[in-house]
């Protein structure tokens, strides 16, 4: 009995071209009414005067939550891989870099 009930919570995901291409964001700004958080993802490039929003994603504060919840715990898992030694290819180590990246010298 237990089974078919969790058959019938499964949700199908359908992940379209696309959207699995992903969109690159390098800053997020938040911001929140009593009825919703809007987190507006955004694609800063050096040189340049102005910052495109790249994609808003609007939440109800129940799965505001819920997000910051499962990014706390994939976060404690990446920290975690990388104490492990499971990507030797991490230049930062434990340290988060700066907001407006790193320095680069050509």
């Amino acid at each position: 009995m237990e089974n078919n009930n969790q058959k019938q919570n499964q949700i199908q995901v359908e992940l379209t071209d696309e959207v699995a291409q992903g969109t690159y964001a390098n800053l997020a700004i938040i911001a929140h009414s009593p009825s919703e958080f809007i987190l507006d993802f955004i694609r800063i490039v050096p040189g340049t005067q102005k910052a495109k929003v790249k994609s808003r994603i609007i939440l109800t504060p129940d799965n505001a939550k819920r997000l910051l919840l499962a990014l706390q715990d994939n976060v404690h898992r990446f920290e975690e891989m990388i104490k492990n030694g499971g990507n030797n290819n991490n230049p930062f180590g434990e340290l988060i870099p700066p907001i407006g990246g790193i320095a680069g010298e050509a």
